[in-house]
């Protein structure tokens, strides 16, 4: 049990530890403050997988489900951050923001579980896709360096290290089988960590600077804030989240024999989102369901949600543990570039995996993605693009995530439930012409 539990936190390490750090970054904290973060959210993610595995109540759908930081909610967070003045304020908005998200997804969950024909694949499909297209600027900053004005950003160097990680990544992927290939990100950023010691880029420093047994210290980056246009993104977030983990919960109940009805659906999101209002308290991040745990089970055929909670109960334990949390901080950050590319184009490829299956030989699911992604990647292709709507619009606009998921459910409410034509639905492409007028019969 110990030994598989263990597994399923190597598969989702990577993907609890991104999301601190991206955020951390750019809210411009030290080396001690990332390592903090990062384990408040290591933490914070064992207490969210008790409550889904263990549960209690109608808390819980009970099922081997890993939870974690969603990255769902990484460039909404970011682009909060970005559009604070103080960013010592930063944090605490985000905080709030996630708190009431939390709360009102709570509260929404049954009532979720019964409209979730509203979020079909093209929708989740797209928002998936824009969630790791989103995040890849981040990777690819990343594996320039640290800071944007060092003389070295972006040298042949740290290239050139980012590069060698992604290499030995996909190696490994490539020619390994069984553990070794699920662990293989954590296994190239140690191989990449190896490699960069001797060029001087490696920084032990947050190392012996960590205590061996620490607490995350509640409300440590201050008392949480409130802001309506902060508070308005984090709930596209979570509905985003709840999707997602809806879908997780679905295909997780045919691998282990035990569809999950609209009750599991209900109980699983409960868990879900009061783990995401729980997580601010311990200053950890909006919470969701980890699909690539999924995957371990379907490989392993290991099907106990015991199994999952002992990971649940590893995850707490290095959230105790300020020095295993810290060893992330001494990874380069072109090392993390280099597996960043892995990892959210992962992301990435399993929107589009979900928009094969979605059904886009019909005209209207083809516009609904077009017309999604195309605002979804505003913000990324043209940072500037809203440069003249308030500040506390820029919150929600500047967050691809966000647009780009509202317009694919409202465009599939147009589309393909109001007014619906049946009897028109399928073509061969888009850009197809449709029926020459010239041959129609006046009537």
């Amino acid at each position: 049990m110990a030994a598989s539990g263990l597994q399923h936190v190597a598969a989702m390490y990577a993907g609890v530890v991104a999301p601190p750090l991206i955020v951390g970054a750019a809210a411009g904290l030290s080396g001690g403050e990332l390592t903090f973060l990062t384990g408040a959210c290591l933490f914070t993610a064992g207490l969210a997988t008790f409550l889904q595995t263990l549960g209690f109540w109608k808390i819980g759908a009970r099922l081997p489900f890993v939870n974690g930081v969603t990255f769902a909610g990484v460039a909404p967070m970011t682009a909060i951050v970005a559009s604070t003045d103080d960013r010592s304020d930063a944090l605490p908005i985000v905080f709030g923001a996630v708190v009431v998200a939390g709360v009102l997804g709570f509260v929404a969950a049954p009532f979720f579980s019964r409209a979730v024909r509203f979020f079909p694949p093209v929708v989740t499909g797209s928002v998936i896709t824009l969630i790791g297209v989103s995040l890849l600027p981040v990777a690819f900053g990343w594996a320039q360096g640290p800071d944007p004005a060092a003389r070295d950003y972006g040298s042949p160097t740290s290239l050139g290290l980012a590069a060698t990680t992604l290499v030995i990544v996909l190696l490994l992927r490539r020619f390994t089988r069984g553990f070794v290939k699920q662990v293989a990100v954590l296994l190239g950023l140690v191989a990449g960590t190896l490699v960069a010691i001797p060029l001087g880029v490696t920084d032990f420093t947050p190392v012996a600077g960590a205590d061996l047994v620490g607490f995350p210290t509640p409300f440590h980056f201050g008392a949480p804030q409130f802001q309506l246009a902060a508070i308005l993104s984090m709930c596209v977030v979570m509905v985003v989240s709840m999707t997602e983990s809806t879908a997780d919960m679905l295909a997780l109940g045919e691998i282990v024999d035990r569809p999950a009805d609209e009750r599991t659906i209900a109980a699983g999101l409960r868990a879900d989102t009061l783990g995401s209002a729980l997580s601010p308290l311990f200053n950890g991040f909006m919470c969701s369901a980890f699909a690539q745990n999924i995957g371990l089970v379907a490989m392993t055929r290991i099907r106990s949600r015991y199994v999952v909670a002992t990971g649940g109960g590893f995850l707490v334990l290095m959230g105790l543990c300020p020095a295993a949390a810290s060893l992330i901080a001494v990874v380069p950050r072109p090392v993390l570039g280099g597996a960043g590319v892995v990892l959210f184009g992962s992301v990435a490829a399993s929107g589009i995996q979900t928009l094969v299956r979605a059904g886009l030989d019909k005209d209207n699911n083809v516009l609904i993605v077009a017309v999604s992604l195309a605002v979804g990647i505003i913000p990324i292709t043209a940072p500037g693009f809203y440069h003249a709507f308030p500040q506390t619009a820029r919150i929600v606009l500047d967050s691809g995530i966000s647009t780009g998921c509202v317009t694919a459910v409202v465009l599939n409410l147009v589309f393909n439930h109001w007014g619906r034509r049946r009897d028109a639905d399928e073509v061969t492409h888009p850009m197809e012409a449709g029926e020459d007028l010239r041959t129609v019969p006046a009537h």
